[in-house]
């Protein structure tokens, strides 16, 4: 997985770029949002050709931002990965999905916002990172000009090992019109289901930060014109219809997480990958469930996790505090 920041100058912006195993890896795509930006999602419907893609592009920009996904598109056609259309191994059409958030502006400048370019060096980022690096988390790739509802958003992960053995990961931009945050306690809501015990703030920081976020209100009024997209990857071997199926039940952890959600100023789309290592129990028609169960809960995780990392934002964009500034680390 690798990042491309573009910050200052009027730029708040950039492009993540999850990068597949050489040899790709069986993907699907579930969009719920009314206002989505994409490419490239109809060849992951189960009915049609390409099995298998070698990326997955989140991007910042909105439409204009989808342009990263050719600079990601060229770099695989040089190292001969892609969909085989000829006898020569060259011959081939790298199928590249991709989604975008709404961010432009926010750093200043309406036209500053992810190209070819800025794909290419996430690509290659995502290239030279070894597997098992972590992942830069916060407002960095796709995630720096992310917001969610008035709060600063960004890029966030989760990860974990199921007792079948199969893993399952989380990659989210959190950048959703809705609110992460409940208006009565100022507790995440994402944290709610999270199984452990949930420390509430204080009742007089609770007041300090409404009062900062109305004042904020004041202000700034920026279009709550948003989208939250997450990537859901797994080892185990799975259709491209079950593969589809896992990318719609993840939707489930961005509705804990965000109120309300999937509104027609959202984009909000849900990829999958499966990579295929570990083949499901065939003796168990419904070993499914526990990689399900695990993306939504993985996609809340990685949500509270790209809010409690992002960092406060002040600029000719737009002001946007963090989380953190308001209510601390607790």
């Amino acid at each position: 997985m690798g990042h491309a920041t573009r910050t200052g100058d009027g730029w708040l912006t950039g492009t993540t770029v999850v990068l597949a195993p050489q040899g790709g890896a069986v993907a699907a795509v579930d969009v719920r949002g009314g206002g989505p930006g994409t490419k490239e999602t109809d060849a992951l419907d189960p009915r049609n050709v390409v099995q298998k893609v070698e990326a997955v592009v989140l991007t910042g920009g909105s439409a204009y931002g989808l342009d990263a996904a050719s600079g990601v598109m060229a770099w695989l056609e040089e190292q001969g990965r892609g969909v085989r259309v000829g006898v020569d191994p060259a011959h081939v059409v790298p199928v590249v999905p991709a989604a975008c958030v709404f961010d432009l502006g926010r750093g200043g400048d309406f036209r500053a916002r992810p190209d070819a370019a800025t794909g290419r060096a996430a690509v290659e980022a995502a290239a030279a990172s070894a597997p098992g690096t972590p992942v830069r988390e916060g407002c960095v790739g796709a995630g720096t000009g992310a917001t969610v509802g008035p709060l600063k958003g960004g890029v966030g992960t989760a990860s974990t090992v199921l007792e079948s053995g199969i893993t399952v990961a989380a990659l989210v931009v959190a950048n959703a019109a809705g609110s992460a945050v409940d208006p009565e306690t100022g507790v995440l809501y994402g944290e709610l289901f999270q199984g452990r015990r949930v420390e509430y703030p204080e009742p007089s920081v609770h007041e300090a930060a409404r009062r900062r976020l109305a004042e904020v209100a004041e202000s700034s009024a920026p279009p709550p014109l948003n989208t939250t997209l997450a990537v859901v990857a797994t080892d185990a071997d799975l259709s491209k219809a079950q593969a589809q199926k896992l990318a719609g039940t993840a939707h489930d952890g961005i509705a804990r997480a965000v109120r309300p959600v999937h509104l027609l100023h959202d984009g909000d789309t849900v990829f999958t990958l499966a990579t295929g290592e570990r083949p499901l129990d065939t003796a168990n028609p419904l070993a499914l469930n526990e990689v399900l169960a695990a993306g939504a809960d993985l996609v809340t995780r990685a949500i509270v996790r790209a809010v409690r990392a992002a960092e406060s934002v002040d600029g000719p964009g737009g002001v946007w505090p963090a989380y953190g500034e308001l209510y601390g680390g607790r």
